[in-house]
């Protein structure tokens, strides 16, 4: 029996060692595919990863840049409970740079075919069509991805691909140079299936469109995407226009051959603004369009266009929407709503913080979410704060307000009681200052907000006496941007005032 126990023990003890090394899997630079995958001994491509990894476990690609010419396909699948991940190491950002392919309808960056996967932090460049491919897979995330001058669409899915999450994500400067008439930022087009979904995802400066549902194949699929920006779409990387060809539009949202075909999209707080074209665009969609706090701005031939009859059945639904500097042209059968150029709005650019677009292009956050930005904020006083309808979005004040930004501050809603403050230097590069003059004293608070309303932090909280003030307080460690300042005296709102952080200038 001691025997049996020496051998059974060393059987448990090598089991356990395999398991170790297996989960998670490592893919490098340095790597070798004769290797075990460990973290130390890792494999050299994501191919040999994806042939072992199972259901639930986890592939780490190291930063760097693989230079690639075989299209990597994942056919195997995760399960709801058990997705696989395929995640670039903590901190790093993998490169797939396929720029030695030959242009070729075959020739993707990654071709996705299964299901149950999520993929983050890779970045794909160079592949001779798309940049990935989802082929008939469902329920995939793929999360703070890049996609940028591939030789067609950045992200395109097909063959029924259903279910999946595309969540802050950038496809930009893709263009296919044989017609310079296909490359878009997000393509859920041709045999697409249903339930996908777009989230926080940017698509700019692709040849053809943003994001383009145009159907062959497929009919009566419903798709959709939040919080989404889309610009300067119909140009090339240089800002030349390749030609007619090259539609440049913000978000196409439907369109066959035989111009019956229904695509039913629906686009919540979406921003389109410079495209070639149209902002918003119907083509010739047959299928429902639903449009909540969308903003179009300086999109060349119109910020919206949906004028066609759609399908029996089917519904064109617009409300909260802001177009500035353009005239939105919406069938007369729509249902409308508290949109800006309804009765009684009418905007013009001192409605808005800033229409300055360069901050759109600005690097993302940390957490891969966004940058925030004053473009197209709603400005203090702005009478399209608290004017729109609840469409069961969130919202801040007494109803929501009207465009793709909700102003959500305290400090926007409340009126500025006190003149004169002056803040200096604004911006600011670490400390600012504060002149004022106090009617009374009392307790005085100060909160920062950024320009999406989130509380930051307190600034001074001091109790004041009546006169001139001068009140320092330090936000050299924020990150650059627009801020609000808004005080408080006994808990009174007492003004406030917008700063912007700059830490170089």
């Amino acid at each position: 029996m001691k025997i049996i126990h020496v051998v059974l023990s060393s059987m448990v003890f090598y089991v356990f060692s395999a398991g170790m090394i297996a989960q998670p899997y490592y893919v490098a630079l340095n790597g070798n595919n004769d290797y075990d995958g460990s973290e130390t001994k890792p494999f050299e491509t994501i191919e040999k990863a994806v042939s072992v990894v199972k259901a639930g476990e986890t592939i780490y690609v190291r930063g760097g840049t693989y230079e690639l010419l075989a299209t990597i396909t994942i056919g195997i699948s995760g399960t709801t409970d058990s997705m696989i991940s395929l995640h670039a190491y903590h901190g790093e950002r993998a490169v797939l740079d396929f720029s030695g392919q030959e242009l070729g309808g075959s020739n993707r960056g990654i071709k996705l075919t299964g299901s149950y996967w999520h993929i983050k932090g890779i970045d794909i460049t160079g592949a001779g069509d798309n940049g990935m491919k989802i082929e008939g897979g469902s329920n995939n995330i793929i999360e703070n991805c890049a996609f940028y001058r591939n030789r067609d669409s950045g992200m395109q899915l097909d063959n029924g691909a259903s279910n999946n999450k595309v969540i802050n994500c950038d496809s930009y400067y893709n263009a296919d140079p044989a017609d310079y008439g296909d490359a878009d930022g997000f393509a859920p087009k041709l045999s697409v299936g249903s339930g996908n979904h777009f989230y926080g995802c940017r698509a700019w400066k692709n040849c053809d469109d943003g994001w383009d549902g145009y159907l062959r194949g497929a009919d009566d699929v419903s798709n959709s995407a939040e919080n989404c920006w889309s610009f300067e779409n119909g140009y090339l990387e240089n800002g030349t226009d390749p030609g007619p060809q090259a539609n440049g539009n913000g978000f196409k949202m439907g369109g066959s051959d035989d111009k019956t075909l229904r695509h039913n999209f629906t686009l919540k707080n979406c921003l389109a603004f410079k495209n070639k074209v149209k902002g918003f665009d119907q083509n010739n969609n047959k299928g429902s369009m639903i449009l909540y706090n969308c903003t179009g701005h300086n999109n060349l031939t119109a910020n919206f266009r949906m004028t066609q009859e759609l399908a029996a059945g089917k519904v064109l639904i617009v409300k909260n929407c802001v177009d500035l500097g353009g005239s939105a042209e919406i069938a007369t059968f729509a249902q409308q709503e508290k949109n800006s150029w309804m009765s009684p709005f009418v905007v013009t650019g001192e409605d808005f913080l800033s229409i300055d677009d360069i901050s759109a292009y600005g690097p993302r956050k940390e957490d891969g979410s966004l940058p925030d930005i004053a473009y197209m904020h709603l400005a203090p006083g702005s009478d399209l704060i608290d004017a729109g309808v609840d469409v069961g979005l969130p919202f801040a004040g007494s109803l929501p307000d009207l465009g793709c930004f909700e102003a959500d501050i305290t400090a926007i809603h409340d009126r500025t009681i006190l003149t004169g403050v002056v803040c200096y230097p604004n911006p600011i590069r670490s400390t600012g200052f504060l002149s004022l003059n106090l009617p009374e004293g009392g307790h005085c608070v100060m909160r920062l907000y950024d320009v999406s309303g989130r509380f930051v932090r307190t600034l001074p909280d001091i109790n004041v006496k009546a006169g001139e003030q001068q009140i320092s307080f330090d936000v050299g460690d924020l990150q650059d941007g627009f801020y609000f300042l808004r005080m408080t005296l006994d808990n009174t709102p007492v003004f406030v005032i917008r700063l912007f952080k700059q830490s170089e200038f």
